[in-house]
């Protein structure tokens, strides 16, 4: 079976995907450094589906990283998702986005490549690398904004504008994802997530509106909506993505390369203030949240066209929002002890 290691294999979709791995028989290795809340907990969750080895670094030391590799030199998949998440803390602490996002990740490129591996190696990129869209028509229609010509969404071949340091970050990273498979020949795959949720997710209000939401709900937190709340975006449930990264692992040899835009599509889009009615229906209860202003490089409207990941290698959402958010709720529900730091 199969060797993989996942960066940041102990965050909320590192954690989702070393499990479907384990349970597949994959020898796993998850490489993270534990500094975000939940991670030991996702750790000790994991425990029960099976081995795996945990490397606790951190991508932004080179020499780490380099051993690593070393060590695992009969990597067959490597799935880079170690990140620093949040719009706002780039903005507050740029440096520290530069140097986990961006430097980290070439460092995981370069301890490949210097140790003389190609494994499959795929890389979690953002929608935020096609910055704010200020060119593309947006209407505002039922409550909720709306491409105004885009009925399948945004696609691949829209204009790169990385806005934000977070989107200059995870943008350079894509793209440096991109060129190794050009110039140095390892079967790189670039996924442009949408906004992901689900079970394991600790959100917080800077980064994770769907589990956020979900989780301030549930206990009673003070709710802050940015903008106006009609903005929206695809949303995609965990599984359907893990899902597509071993679709792509599978294909690879129609999927290196390549860069793809990954979310839930016109078919799992959602706004903010949907999102809130639809919790206040399944409470039975209001929910109080206050107004403030946008947050930097905030997108009115975020759908993915995701038409090219389905003609490459069959892939397309399976679980709706409806459920998706369901399964959400109850998780935290039954799981209140997990937010005690809240």
């Amino acid at each position: 079976m199969p060797k993989t290691l996942i960066t940041g294999g102990a965050g909320f979709i590192g954690c989702n995907t070393a499990r479907r791995c384990i349970e597949l028989g994959h020898e796993v290795v998850v490489l993270d450094n534990c500094s975000r809340a939940g991670t030991r907990s996702n750790l000790e969750w994991l425990q029960q589906f099976g081995k795996f080895t945990h490397e606790e670094l951190d991508i932004r030391d080179a020499a780490a990283m380099g051993d690593v590799f070393k060590r695992h030199a009969d990597v067959d998949n490597v799935i880079h998702l170690a990140a620093q998440v949040a719009v706002t803390t780039s903005v507050t602490d740029p440096r520290e986005d530069f140097d986990i996002n961006a430097l980290g990740s070439f460092n995981v490129l370069e301890g490949l490549r210097i140790n003389g591996l190609k494994p499959i190696t795929l890389y979690s990129s953002t929608n935020k690398v096609y910055g704010g869209m200020e060119t593309i028509a947006v209407e505002e229609r039922g409550g909720r904004y709306q491409y105004a010509n885009l009925p399948k969404g945004i696609s691949e071949d829209n204009q790169l504008d990385f806005h934000s340091p977070y989107g200059c970050s995870k943008g350079t990273a894509d793209q440096y994802f991109r060129d190794y498979h050009r110039i140095y020949g390892i079967p790189t795959v670039v996924l442009r997530q949408s906004c992901i949720y689900g079970c394991r997710q600790f959100g917080i209000e800077d980064q994770g509106w769907v589990a956020w939401f979900t989780i301030a709900c549930a206990l009673g937190k003070k709710l802050t909506i940015y903008g106006d709340g009609k903005q929206v975006r695809d949303v995609l449930f965990v599984e359907d993505l893990v899902n597509c990264y071993l679709s792509a692992i599978d294909q690879i040899d129609k999927t290196a390369g390549k860069i793809y835009n990954v979310g839930g599509g016109p078919e799992n889009q959602m706004s903010l203030l949907e999102l809130l009615a639809f919790l206040e229906e399944y409470f039975q209860r209001k929910i109080n949240y206050t107004f403030s202003d946008w947050r930097p490089g905030d997108q009115p409207v975020f759908v993915c066209d995701i038409r090219k990941a389905h003609a490459d290698f069959g892939w397309a959402p399976q679980v709706d929002v409806r459920t998706g958010v369901k399964r959400l709720y109850d998780w935290v529900v039954e799981n209140k002890n997990l937010f005690a730091h809240l």
